[in-house]
């Protein structure tokens, strides 16, 4: 039976596991817990750092915690999108679950068993799956990465704000082929704001005066480089251009002292699963990605 979320009062017993929003002050606490699990911990790593600091745009951080008396016990993340602490226990996780069900929409990816019990939860309140699937966390660290050559037909260059249209257009492109709801259809200001924020993390492959490839590096960071968004226009595709992008972010992470590149690959894409593992990319994990209202 999943177990009730009470809040704080001067009776509770110092003994029994609680969950509480988190703010500036818990930070550091939610730092070194989620670097015991780096690697898997990523971007809510990134989320943490945002901890009651202001921001422009659209997105708004949340994150919760699982605490037993003052001890940080599993982070959590509602918005911008749900993320859950690797190392996760089903109690700590239970307590959460509450904190995980205010929202009547979201989008969940987190290890696969967590998301298992998450979903089961959510499912048996009324959600419904837009989109569910398994997904393979990969990883390549700085010795193991290869390095692709542009030769004299391809340019490799960071995005600038003149490229929007292209991005806007490989985003929903990327959308469509993975099944998803395009967001531009009910608000295209918003969805070119989202881009737009991003244009600074993406990384170009210019083949022929068109371009022919973006990928972003959308968390930088010590502890590992996260790169999503990755698309090849159908037109360019089999020429070596993601081989390409892909080496060229990964050049930047381990320049930068990143201690590896990580992304994840959906489960049966054959062609994605071959760049990678060329590009010395290895399985560290299984996701789950769950869109849902």
């Amino acid at each position: 039976m999943w177990k009730r979320v009470t809040s704080w009062s001067s009776s509770t017993e110092p003994d029994e596991l609680r969950a509480r929003r988190l703010d500036a002050r818990d930070r550091d606490a939610v730092l070194a817990r989620l670097r015991e699990h780096a690697r898997e911990n990523l971007l809510l790593l990134d989320l943490a750092e945002q901890l009651g600091r202001r921001h422009s745009g659209d997105a708004r951080t949340e994150l919760y915690g699982a605490l037993l008396a003052e001890r940080m016990c599993g982070v959590v993340s509602s918005r911008p999108s749900v993320l859950l602490d690797a190392g996760l226990s089903p109690e700590a996780l239970d307590v959460l679950l509450p904190s995980l069900a205010r929202d009547s929409t979201g989008l969940i990816k987190s290890a696969e068993a967590l998301v298992d019990r998450l979903w089961a939860y959510l499912e048996a309140r009324g959600r419904r799956a837009l989109l569910d699937r398994r997904e393979v966390a990969c990883a390549v660290g700085p010795s193991a990465a290869p390095v692709r050559d542009p030769g004299a037909a391809l340019t490799v260059r960071e995005a600038c704000a003149e490229d929007l249209p292209a991005l806007v257009h490989a985003a929903r492109a990327s959308l469509r082929e993975e099944g998803r709801p395009d967001p531009y259809e009910m608000d295209p200001d918003g969805f070119r704001r989202w881009v737009r924020g991003r244009v600074g993390r993406a990384v170009l492959v210019v083949c022929e005066g068109r371009i022919g490839f973006v990928g972003y590096a959308d968390v930088r960071r010590d502890e590992g480089w996260l790169l999503q968004g990755v698309y090849t226009w159908p037109e360019m595709r089999r020429r070596g251009l993601g081989a390409l992008g892909v080496s060229a972010l990964c050049r930047q992470a381990f320049a930068a002292g990143a201690d590896h590149v990580q992304l994840a690959v959906v489960e049966g894409n054959e062609p994605a699963e071959r760049l990678y593992e060329g590009l010395g990319f290895e399985p560290f994990a299984r996701l789950r990605t769950l869109l849902y209202s």
